[in-house]
């Protein structure tokens, strides 16, 4: 393998896995990580909750399913031979309403057909025995469901990178993707380099840079932007670990949730409001690509059509901290509006496929020597070290 060049676009956590993983399959490639931003993780990877899913959501037999199971005790290891933080502290799924209970016994046959370990069904009794501030009719309790550090985990990745004489360049932003004489010419602020395989990790800007590579348009980012209430110091007791609603299987996100951070801070959270740019933090932020990327997409139009009385819903509570409590308090009553603060956010890249349906599982494509990752939505960050082992058996990079 001496001589070849494995390019990868994206410092975030999937592009960092992918890149270790090849340093450790093929000692003699040079791997090169081109990030366009100063620092790691920063979009996505360092936006989210840092929760480590243990798998109950997932289609069986998908790529999320799979790769969760996996990558979930791959990072359990990692996280304890690096001395990263890792806390087991469990998570309620509960149902608050006899309405819910078709719902709730389906994800739990989800959960018991995809093997979530140590999942059992507790009572309301059984609820307050866990979470004794929490409310509800019955809960699927995962022991196994935990927290880390997602940033740091992605600072380590970089280290095993470097240590292993891979490179990771910073403020180093991918223009242009193009094959040229069986390799691929990649275009950079800082120059054209030339590797034998490339890998797109591009995260909310991986449908265009794909585009780029392979020139299939579709499925398009269309980004959310989730929102975050952190709880007041004196009300964080009332949380021992995290506490779910049960899901709308129409969409690929999980509802408003309490979840303890690594740090001991109690966060509510997020929602889902339509972005109008991929990087849109602030509900004022707008990009004029962006926007009319989304709005030029057919499958935006669909999608806003099936679905626009439940992003009037997430708009309202984006609005009001009241109405965005008055759904979380159900599950822990003693939580109001008046115990929490409007905290950070992070944009999640949701592919949408022309027909308007939201891609509901982990999309990797292989073709003349790029490999490339159209959406890798949560349980990516779980799953990291799993996408990456199923990326590099598939790239052939021996080839």
């Amino acid at each position: 393998m001496t001589g070849r060049t494995v390019g990868i676009v994206g410092g975030g956590i999937v592009g960092l896995a992918v890149g270790r993983e090849l340093t450790r399959r093929y000692p003699g490639v040079e791997v090169v990580v081109f990030e366009k931003e100063d620092r790691l993780a920063t979009h996505q990877t360092g936006h989210n909750s840092g929760v480590v899913h243990a798998g109950i959501y997932y289609r069986p037999g998908s790529l999320k399913a799979e790769l969760c199971a996996r990558g979930r005790a791959l990072l359990r290891e990692y996280c304890v031979d690096r001395g990263l933080p890792y806390d087991a502290c469990g998570k309620l799924v509960v149902a608050v309403s006899e309405s819910e209970l078709g719902r709730f016994d389906a994800l739990e046959a989800t959960a018991r057909e995809n093997g979530v370990p140590g999942l059992r069904r507790v009572s309301g009794a059984g609820i307050a025995e866990l979470e004794p501030h929490a409310a509800g009719l019955v809960a699927l309790h995962s022991p196994g469901t935990a927290i880390t550090d997602y940033a740091a985990v992605s600072t380590a990745f970089a280290a095993d990178i470097e240590r292993a004489g891979g490179r990771v360049e910073l403020s180093t932003a991918v223009t242009g993707v193009r094959h040229r004489a069986g390799r691929v010419e990649v275009t950079t602020a800082a120059g054209v380099r030339t590797v034998d395989r490339l890998v797109v990790c591009g995260g909310l800007h991986a449908d265009r840079l794909a585009r780029q590579a392979d020139g299939v348009d579709g499925p398009r980012v269309v980004p959310f932007r989730g929102e975050y209430m952190t709880v007041a110091p004196d009300k964080r007791d009332r949380v021992r670990g995290m506490i779910y609603p049960v899901p709308d299987p129409r969409y690929p996100f999980l509802g408003v949730h309490f979840t303890r951070r690594v740090s001991g801070e109690v966060e509510v959270g997020p929602n889902a409001v339509l972005a109008l740019a991929r990087e849109g933090y602030r509900r004022r932020d707008v990009a004029g690509a962006d926007l009319r990327d989304l709005l030029g997409w057919p499958g935006f139009w669909r999608m806003a059509r099936r679905h626009w009385r439940t992003g009037m819903a997430e708009m309202r509570g984006s609005l009001s901290v009241r109405a965005y409590m008055r759904a979380a308090s159900r599950y822990v009553p003693d939580i109001g509006a008046a115990d929490v603060r409007r905290a950070g956010a992070g944009v999640r890249a949701q592919a949408v496929d022309r027909d308007g349906s939201l891609v509901d599982d982990f999309r990797i494509g292989h073709e003349d020597g790029i490999t490339t990752v159209r959406n890798a939505p949560s349980p990516a960050a779980t799953s990291s070290l799993a996408i990456a082992e199923h990326v590099v058996a598939r790239m052939g990079v021996d080839r």
